[in-house]
């Protein structure tokens, strides 16, 4: 039994590893690994597994008073689109 053992923390260690590099390389992937593991007898959903990109607590005040940001220019281009399909798809988060 120690020997699968050790290969299924292998197998998430691995897994783990290629989603991370996931997370790094794409800014819409999130920052949590989720893992599932399907074995002969069992699902277990293990969220979180990891988080290797917390968010840091921040240090100032990041709120610039209004008119501080000066606008160089201002142009505004209304696009006339037609909508030609739309689909809503709901996703499971628990």
């Amino acid at each position: 039994m120690g020997f699968f053992r050790s290969q299924e923390e292998a197998a998430k260690q691995l897994v783990r590893s290629a989603i991370a590099a996931g997370i790094y390389n794409d800014l819409g992937s999130g920052s949590n690994i989720d893992l599932c593991v399907i074995s002969k007898n069992k699902l277990d959903f293990l969220r979180p597994f990891d988080m290797p990109n917390k968010k840091g607590e921040r240090q100032g005040r990041y709120k610039c008073d209004r008119g501080t940001t000066g606008i160089l220019t201002e142009k505004v281009t209304l696009l006339d689109l037609e909508v030609v399909d739309e689909t809503v798809q709901t996703m499971d988060t628990s």
